[in-house]
């Protein structure tokens, strides 16, 4: 089952980090993904208080976070875990999100056309499937954390 979690306003990439950390930290949660807009190229020319593109550290692992927060999709096996992942939203986001369960998969689970055209008859990880960007390297939007590191 798949989740969405559709906050009120973008997150920034503190409260970015402290949620995924807790989401992330869940035994049932398989696979996280962040959708939004890409932070923009001339950020480097503002203040250092107001850019948001930095590097995160989730469950002990650096990310470079490269876009705002706008949606958060959970793919998760148990309905009971939906109440815990409430519980870390209402913790970090107190001006409010939607968690959105109408669609069956907001993630992919079976390849692609652009999974094909991309990487073609390759056997690809499950969590890579539906994770393609024909436009772009691999290693320029996908991070992949594996929990089985840190148990």
């Amino acid at each position: 089952m798949d989740i969405e979690i559709f906050p009120h306003r973008v997150l920034g990439s503190d409260t970015t980090e402290k949620l995924l950390n807790e989401i992330e930290a869940l035994n049932d949660v398989k696979r996280t993904v962040i959708h939004g807009p890409r932070f923009p190229a001339n950020e480097e020319t503002l203040p250092p208080k107001f850019r948001e593109r930095r590097v995160i550290n989730i469950n002990g692992e650096d990310v470079i976070l490269k876009v705002k927060t706008g949606r958060i999709f959970v793919e998760l096996t148990m309905e009971s875990t939906i109440k815990q992942i409430d519980e870390i939203c209402k913790k970090h986001i107190p001006y409010g999100y939607d968690i959105n369960q109408d669609k069956s998969n907001y993630i992919r689970k079976e390849r692609t056309v652009s999974d094909r055209i991309k990487y073609g008859e390759a056997d690809l990880p499950d969590e890579l499937i539906g994770m393609t960007d024909q436009y772009s390297s691999f290693e320029d939007h996908v991070n992949i954390l594996r929990k089985d590191q840190f148990d």
